[in-house]
């Protein structure tokens, strides 16, 4: 998509606020621009207008820490003084999206950088601070490992394999 400021170590796409709904040209090519939607990258379409959303990468630390910590670590360091305030991450930012003549309906638009949120969104900051510890101790996958609730919620799903095969062990026996 070519869009301002992606490259190998910024990136995040996941559902976050966004600048306006609004279709404007952006390098010759008209695009749309979303306020809050959800994006992604699909086999059927994609959602991408250049919004970066730093909590998708850092959510992400588990699974891939090798990508994701210099990832993070360069929003940090590049862009810090414009997407990272007292609370952590704001929830997203959009160097593609520069236009100061049109109406925002979040965060505001910093000159010579872009568009940059200003709210610390908790769906997207909690999955942060989760994903952290996951990495550091799997607290959190093993609490929800344990929960006969959840459990079940995903057997009864359909879910099958993996953890749910082992049994769930409680003082008096398995547990069904």
């Amino acid at each position: 998509m070519h869009w301002k400021g992606y490259g190998e170590n910024i990136w995040g796409l996941t559902a976050s606020d966004g600048s306006a709904d609004v279709e404007l040209n952006f390098s010759g090519e008209m695009r749309r621009f979303r306020t809050y939607s959800a994006r992604g990258i699909g086999v059927v379409y994609s959602v991408d207008d250049g919004t970066i959303s730093p909590s998708a990468a850092a959510g992400s630390l588990p699974f891939a820490p090798e990508i994701v910590i210099p990832a993070i670590e360069e929003m940090h360091h590049r862009y810090g003084g414009h997407i990272y305030g007292k609370y952590g991450f704001l929830d997203a930012f959009n160097r593609s999206f520069d236009y100061d003549d049109v109406p925002l309906t979040h965060g505001q638009i910093v000159p010579g950088f872009g568009w940059v949120d200003k709210d610390y969104i908790g769906i997207n900051q909690g999955p942060i601070v989760a994903m952290i510890e996951n990495h550091r101790t799997g607290l959190v996958w093993q609490k929800t490992k344990r929960n006969p609730y959840i459990r079940r919620g995903l057997e009864r799903a359909g879910f099958s394999g993996g953890w749910l095969d082992t049994p769930l062990l409680s003082a008096k026996g398995p547990v069904r």
